[in-house]
């Protein structure tokens, strides 16, 4: 069991930049697999970005490719989401995730965050 805890989330204009924190507790953090995902209002939860057990290996969706970038800590039990040059296309709220194996499907995840609302405007 593990349990995930989101921060930073907010209200910026476009171009701006937000950094997001999912704070885990329980289970060894390094054993996990990170995802990033977002939901937008009326839309399907959608894959942002993973990283893998060591950090070593990290994939991102077409979307935010280049403008975001998943890290992690695991001394600090923490990843994070590095997002730049926000677009209002980019407004959702968005969960970390945890799980054994690295997917971009959202329902292999085992464990989620309860979401922190990003905003961007125009």
């Amino acid at each position: 069991q593990v349990q995930l805890v989101e921060s930073g989330g907010g209200l910026v204009q476009a171009g701006g930049s937000l950094r997001l924190s999912c704070a885990a507790s329980g289970r060894t953090f390094s054993s996990f697999v990170m995802g990033w995902f977002r939901q937008a209002p009326g839309k399907e939860r959608e894959f942002v970005a993973t990283i893998s057990w060591t950090g070593g290996s990290t994939y991102y969706a077409d979307s935010v490719k280049g403008r975001f970038s998943i890290s992690r800590d695991n001394a600090k039990n923490t990843v994070y989401l590095q997002m730049n040059s926000l677009k209002p296309e980019d407004t959702a709220v968005y969960y970390c995730a945890a799980d054994w194996e690295i997917s971009t499907m959202p329902w292999e995840y085992d464990y989620w965050g309860q979401g922190t609302q990003v905003t961007v405007s125009s």
